[in-house]
């Protein structure tokens, strides 16, 4: 039976190949040299500095960090989990995991945020925004990898970099999510009141979302911590590094190590995130409260001018 294909075969591989081999990679190498910059200038500051605080004062900061905003629990969890990774002789992989994972998570924050928020204040924008989005998160993560290798070399560098893509959607969906959400009575008081848009993104809309984008940027970090292993593939290192070199081997018991402290990372982190962003959540205020609160702030004025007067 005749077929599409018979009348006319579309070479769509050979197309994307002439546009990066061809045309990208040739033409715009130093472009996309230049974007490692940053990213290097980040990840080296952080692998030095965790690499360099002794193992006891980290785990004891991180202790403190989950006792002080999730509680006692995490705290016993994250100092027997930490203690585990350092006696399972995985501590610097660790700390270079978390290293990676902290600088794309820095950099997703502060792509993703005002890209959410341009895409709340513009249905155009939003409609161009997520036809990219819902690409970026179907395809899988492996073809990621090609081009990034392509444009950007190997090593751990273009991982973050193919992390960071992979990573992004969430805070950006959310962000838009968590503006638009705000109510409307809300907006239309702070308009009655001459707020410039600043002042209404600012203090008005931004911190009544919070939570949603605090529940974008834990998305974002799993996400994060789910490309360690793929990123390993060209280069990065890490506990990906670990699994990937005990695949690699058929080592069962150096892969099972490194996930065994993949996953307790990611326990730590997702749960102190999560409680970050419940105690950053604002409870959304009536109009009726609005304006309540806007009269008792003027009362000890008029009670002033009242002692004040003849």
């Amino acid at each position: 039976m005749i077929s599409p294909s018979d009348i006319l075969l579309i070479p769509l591989d050979d197309w994307i190949n002439t546009i990066v081999r061809d045309f990208l990679v040739p033409n715009f190498r130093p472009f996309f040299r230049a974007l490692q910059v940053p990213v290097t200038a980040v990840l080296n500051a952080l692998e030095a500095f965790f690499q360099f605080v002794p193992m006891l004062v980290t785990t004891a900061a991180f202790a403190l960090v989950a006792w002080r905003v999730v509680g006692r629990g995490l705290a016993i969890f994250t100092l027997v989990a930490l203690v585990f990774i350092d006696m399972i002789d995985l501590w610097p992989e660790t700390m270079t995991t978390l290293s990676m994972i902290l600088t794309s998570v820095l950099f997703c924050t502060v792509i993703g945020v005002p890209v959410g928020i341009l895409a709340a204040g513009s249905d155009k924008m939003w409609s161009v925004t997520r036809p990219v989005l819902d690409i970026m998160q179907t395809i899988p993560s492996f073809v990621y990898l090609v081009p990034i290798v392509m444009l950007f070399g190997v090593g751990m560098v273009p991982g973050i970099i193919a992390t960071i893509i992979f990573a992004l959607p969430p805070i950006i969906r959310l962000t838009n999510l968590g503006i638009r959400n705000v109510r409307g009575d809300l907006i239309e008081a702070a308009e009655a009141f001459g707020s410039t848009r600043w002042q209404m993104l600012w203090e008005v809309q931004f911190p009544l979302a919070i939570r949603t984008i605090m529940a974008g940027l834990n998305q974002t970090l799993m996400l994060s911590l789910s490309m360690v292993v793929i990123a390993a593939l060209i280069g990065a290192g890490g506990l990906g590094l670990t699994v990937y070199t005990g695949l690699g081997r058929l080592d069962v018991g150096g892969a099972t190590a490194g996930g065994v402290g993949i996953v307790l990372l990611a326990i730590i982190l997702d749960r102190i995130t999560q409680a970050l962003g419940e105690q950053n959540g604002v409870r959304s205020l009536s109009l009726r409260q609005v304006f309540v609160s806007l009269f008792r702030l003027r009362r000890p004025v008029a009670d002033e001018a009242k002692k004040t007067g003849p």
